[in-house]
């Protein structure tokens, strides 16, 4: 038995130092990052320029694959076939990691046993935005109107289960009000929408809607931050524009890798990555799109997407919203 547990010790620090070893090589051929996003999308774009900077870091051609369409499922489903040493990674936002396993019964992939989530690339904030010539001044305008027209007031996004669908329909059910949601093909069609008043209100970032905002078109009347985003100081959060209080949503973009990756090798994966997204252009590449960086631990973010997942599900469930 002392032999034995000797044996195992020693099998078990050679484990540890082939593990560490491994790392300080990886990688040791070229890194292909799968993405969901088409090219020229802002997640996509910040992905092109990670890419670039950890090709120089780690020696080896680091190669962005656009895989758009079918919901994402198209680059999952080539993730999930590719190298699962560290070589293959992918880019993946909220919808596809706390929101999805609500809006489908059935996924093709499985949140938490496909992938091995290393860091947050950014994070983005939304304003409520309405029309240059609206009625509505605050969160609290809209939110007294739909009480007292249920079911007459509309906002609008892209599709089901984007967080702007999402955050519109969390106003709804922290207010307890019932609103409209009207579907685009585009996103340029939905905030034009806003400008015109075909649409009450919709939520937008600074890529999405910040053009139309910037030409006098739409008006932002506040934030869906815990504070002032730095851009606009004048403009109020949610609950300072008369909307409830602690209400927040926001978007965001990791990488993640295979399950089962050992630790010593997507430790480093992180650190390169997190020491890449801290380099002065990687920030100012990021408030050119209005996002900003989401330092966290491992553990940390994980526990934030459980968070975000628990959320969703209760929105997705009083909106009756599904996908299937």
């Amino acid at each position: 038995m002392i032999k034995l547990s000797r044996l195992l010790a020693i099998g078990l620090v050679a484990a540890g130092l082939s593990a560490a070893a491994h790392a300080q090589t990886f990688p040791t051929k070229p890194v292909r990052i799968l993405t969901p996003f088409p090219a020229g999308a802002g997640p996509e774009a910040v992905l092109r320029m990670l890419a670039e900077k950890l090709q120089k870091k780690w020696g080896q051609p680091v190669i962005v694959e656009n895989k758009p369409g079918a919901n994402g499922f198209i680059a999952i489903d080539a993730f999930k076939r590719g190298d699962t040493s560290g070589h293959d990674l992918i880019q993946l936002d909220n919808v596809h990691l706390a929101a999805y396993p609500h809006l489908f019964k059935k996924l093709p992939y499985d949140a938490a046993k496909d992938f091995d989530v290393l860091t947050p690339l950014f994070r983005t904030y939304f304003f409520v935005g309405v029309g240059a010539g609206s009625k509505y001044k605050t969160v609290g305008d809209i939110v007294a109107d739909a009480k007292a027209n249920p079911a007459k007031l509309n906002y609008g996004s892209w599709s089901v289960g984007n967080p702007v669908h999402l955050g519109s329909a969390l106003l709804e059910a922290t207010t307890n009000t019932e609103m409209r949601h009207i579907i685009y093909k585009e996103t340029s069609l939905l905030y034009a929408g806003v400008a015109t008043g075909e649409l009450h209100f919709a939520l937008g970032t600074l890529a999405t809607a910040g053009p139309l905002q910037r030409a006098g078109k739409i008006r932002f009347i506040a934030v869906t931050a815990p504070k002032r985003h730095s851009a606009f100081p004048d403009v109020p959060t949610v609950a300072e524009s008369g909307g409830p209080a602690g209400y927040e949503m926001t978007g965001w973009t990791t990488i993640a890798a295979p399950k089962g990756l050992p630790k010593a090798v997507a430790d480093k994966i992180q650190q390169d990555i997190d020491a890449a997204l801290a380099e002065p252009d990687m920030k100012e590449r990021f408030s050119t799109f209005g996002y900003e960086a989401f330092p966290t631990t491992r553990e940390q973010f994980n526990a934030f997407i459980g968070a975000e997942s628990a959320k969703y599900a209760e929105v997705i469930k009083r909106a009756k919203a599904s996908l299937d």
